[in-house]
């Protein structure tokens, strides 16, 4: 598992993750991916395009991350999963904690503040 970290111009910062999130990728990741989450007021989007496969070890990577940023006043979401991936957050009632979006310019949309 690769985790890929850059901030866009809007000031969300941008995850991208890249291989399987069972249980030898989640923990390659998670100390990382967790400190990229920290902080106040933050706007994360995990993009989950090059994510293959997410295990049973990965929706909690990806549920408590999401609690310490909207505890801390920010919004998470998730980013073009896989059909498989995306089937699985489903299953899991992942889309009601964090929503999942399609495209950036959406993804985008909805994290920034308005006004």
């Amino acid at each position: 598992m690769e985790l890929e970290y850059n901030e866009l111009e809007s000031g969300i910062r941008l995850i991208k993750l890249n291989g399987t999130l069972d249980m030898n990728g989640t923990y390659a990741i998670e100390v990382e991916f967790v400190r990229h989450c920290a902080g106040k007021n933050v706007h994360i989007l995990v993009d989950l395009s090059r994510v293959s496969y997410i295990s049973s070890i990965g929706i909690p990577m990806l549920v408590n991350a999401a609690k310490l940023v909207i505890r801390q006043g920010g919004k998470m979401a998730l980013l073009n999963p896989q059909k498989a991936v995306e089937d699985i957050l489903e299953i899991a009632g992942i889309p009601l904690i964090i929503p999942i979006y399609h495209n950036l310019q959406s993804a985008e949309a909805a994290m920034l503040p308005t006004g």
